[in-house]
């Protein structure tokens, strides 16, 4: 009988093993929200849209593998590193190119914004061809792929080798999840972005965006509302529109979540999502986070924690959404890419705790 138990407990962890794919950076922010003129040293992390899902995804107990390529040098092993100690299984990431794509970081305050600058040109994971990956080895045993709209973003290889990916992921019937996450600083390359994006998130089964990649990406938004110049709490209701006209052009969809961010300042926000199946839109309670100490990568660690909470709460939409914004809740409070939260700290706030009490 234990053996029994083992074996199927075993077989459980492969069926959720889930792959995400993308570029892994070099992070270095300004500490203290100081501008980049004025500051003479920065904080290093590492991070990248879907390598930050594998870390949300190792830290709630799914098994997730990370695929990118990486420079053969100290800062590309550097970086795997990181991806092993948070318990991201890094096999599969290929070694070649010169250079780790670098962002800066010039952390906003009140009513100043954050600022990114990218330094991530003829990086390693933009020159990745197809053909480099053995996508089938990849995903032996495999129930879920991950990729976003920042990988085809990087260069024509990426967005080749991303269609590569997800057209496997396709054919061995592997649930595919995107997060279209529009990034306006890094479409400079020949080519229809429009139809690109349309062609690769054609396949996906789970769609995630926030209030504005939607637009950026098909021209679909929500009627009578500008989120760019609405600073108070985002009305979730004027979001089924959107869902319903993304699911419209994205048959294959079975799920549509949108993330709502109501910008006060820099440093408050509001924060909440919404979720829906075809038939029902889910809305998520609404979080005021104040005192931001950093928001980058909040959507990242809703998707993570959206694709555990599909895995392991089997047909409760709502409690998948909820344990989304709650984790993505917790992520303004952590320093760096990577959301770095238990489940418990989750479901702690899930259930109305948020008083931040010593736990003891």
């Amino acid at each position: 009988v234990v053996i029994l138990e083992y074996y199927i407990e075993c077989m459980s962890k492969e069926i959720n093993k889930v792959v995400t794919f993308g570029e892994i950076m070099l992070r270095l922010s300004s500490p203290d929200s100081l501008r980049i003129s004025q500051t003479n040293s920065f904080d290093v992390f590492y991070g990248g849209g879907e390598a930050n899902v594998a870390v949300s995804l190792a830290n709630y107990g799914v098994t997730v593998e990370f695929v990118s390529r990486v420079p053969n040098n100290d800062i590309g092993n550097s970086a795997i590193m990181e991806l092993k100690k948070r318990g991201v299984g890094t096999s599969h990431i290929l070694y070649g190119g010169e250079r780790l794509g670098i962002y800066f970081l010039e952390t906003g305050i009140a009513s100043r914004g954050s600022k990114v600058t990218y330094d991530r040109e003829n990086s390693a994971m933009a020159q990745i061809k197809t053909g480099m990956i053995d996508w089938d080895k990849v995903f032996q045993n495999v129930s879920w792929f991950h990729w976003t709209g920042i990988t085809p973003a990087i260069s024509i290889n990426a967005a080749e080798v991303c269609l590569e990916a997800i057209k496997a992921a396709s054919n061995l019937g592997i649930k595919i999840s995107t997060d279209l996450n529009y990034r306006s600083k890094l479409w400079k390359y020949d080519g229809n972005r429009h139809e690109i994006m349309k062609n690769l998130t054609s396949y996906s089964d789970i769609i995630l965006c926030n209030e504005e990649d939607a637009e950026m990406h098909f021209g679909i938004k929500p009627e009578g509302l500008d989120v760019r110049t609405n600073g108070e709490d985002v009305n979730p209701d004027a979001f089924l529109s959107v869902c319903k006209e993304m699911m419209k052009k994205f048959p294959k969809a079975k799920k549509i979540a949108i993330t709502l961010r109501g910008s006060i300042s820099a440093s408050h926000n509001s924060w909440s999502g919404i979720l829906y199946d075809g038939k029902k839109m889910f809305k998520s309670k609404n979080y005021q986070i104040t005192n931001i100490v950093d928001r980058v990568g909040a959507g990242d660690s809703f998707m993570g924690a959206l694709i555990y909470g599909i895995l392991n709460y089997t047909n409760d939409d709502q409690t998948s959404l909820d344990f989304a914004v709650a984790a993505s809740c917790l992520k303004h409070s952590i320093k760096g890419d990577a959301n770095l939260v238990s489940i418990e700290e989750v479901e702690r706030l899930m259930n109305g705790d948020s008083s931040g009490r010593i736990n003891r």
